[in-house]
């Protein structure tokens, strides 16, 4: 017999649909069962408990329409730039720094990824916390990995990460909150990342992106540490392009720094910066789209770093600019406080 939810489900993901609709998960479906015979057979879960959990999962259609139109996608860059690099953004990274001083400054002196980049994953992601995802998890990644087909795999995946993170760190599995993409907590791990990058920096017995700020700094570090942050290196650096400029300029920036200093000087590439760069230093030109036209980067190993948390190249640039301009407005305020 055919099962017609489930065609209903396949016909939501691929077509456009109104309004925010929730299904009830349906765990008779094939791939619904089998998903609950793997999970029982290979890690050891009840049955009964995890059956009657995905029986109160919603498949939510709102989910599914926001995965078709992330920000970092739809805009460009000048409309990207201006939903992060806003005063008040920037004041409440200064404020967070500071509240926070003491534990940044001994994370960064450990792992060698500097307090900006800290601050500036943070603030990019969450507002300092202030906006974490109104989904519940459960549902987003229940939604995605049986009723998005383009992703399901990755994001059954996924939910089967969330449910060995919530026996592991006692999350609680039907009342975590996260992003429309199952991210979760002040840095929006993804449940595969929570458990193979978070820490207990705290020492506290927990891994805790939820509550624990020294959890959550300490982890956004230990990101950029296994993904081979490269300490006292150069991230990005401003360009313009000579009248002989002979290279091409991306239409779609890549995620890979897989031309050199050297290459893009001989292009006609002038690089605007006060750090060395040696000529065999992996880079690549960046092209952003302005106000006013085209803007020009040169991006290097620790760029590129930036963009394995989330990838895009406009996000590693927000992320930059907004954790450089904070630091920046944080000295600014330090030495005014001197003078005074």
């Amino acid at each position: 017999m055919l099962n017609f939810r489930w065609i209903f489900a396949f016909v939501i993901a691929l077509t456009p649909f109104i309004g925010g609709a929730a299904f009830a998960l349906d765990t008779d479906r094939p791939d619904v069962a089998e998903f609950i015979d793997e999970m029982v057979e290979q890690e050891g879960f009840s049955r009964a408990e995890l059956t009657s959990l995905l029986a109160g999962a919603k498949s939510q259609t709102k989910i599914l329409e926001a995965m078709r139109r992330p920000a970092e996608k739809s805009k460009p860059w000048h409309e990207y730039r201006d939903i992060f690099i806003q005063d008040k953004r920037i004041d409440a990274g200064v404020a967070f720094w500071d509240e926070h001083a003491d534990t940044i400054a001994r994370i960064s002196e450990e792992t060698g990824v500097p307090g900006e980049i800290l601050v500036g994953i943070i603030g990019v992601e969450t507002y300092y916390g202030r906006i974490t995802g109104s989904y519940r998890v459960l549902d987003a990644l229940a939604t995605l990995g049986f009723d998005y087909p383009p992703r399901a795999k990755f994001f059954r995946k996924e939910l089967k990460e969330f449910l060995l993170l919530a026996r592991e760190e006692s999350v609680p599995v039907d009342a975590a909150l996260g992003s429309y993409a199952g991210a979760m907590g002040s840095p929006q791990f993804i449940p595969s990342s929570y458990r193979a990058y978070s820490v207990d920096a705290d020492a506290d017995g927990r891994r805790d992106l939820f509550n624990s700020w020294t959890d959550i700094i300490g982890s956004v570090a230990n990101y950029f540490v296994r993904h081979r942050w490269e300490s006292g290196a150069p991230v990005i650096a401003k360009a313009t392009l000579d009248e002989a400029f002979s290279g091409q300029v991306p239409e779609k920036n890549t995620l890979k720094a897989d031309s050199s200093i050297e290459a893009l000087r001989a292009q006609g590439v002038t690089i605007h910066t006060t750090d060395e760069l040696a000529g065999q230093m992996p880079a690549r030109l960046i092209a952003m789209q302005g106000e006013e036209g085209p803007i020009y980067h040169v991006g290097l190993h620790n760029f590129y770093v930036i963009t394995r948390y989330n990838r895009s190249a406009m996000y590693a640039m927000a992320v930059w600019e907004l954790g450089t301009t904070i630091a920046a407005r944080r000295d600014d305020q330090r030495r005014a406080m001197l003078v005074d």
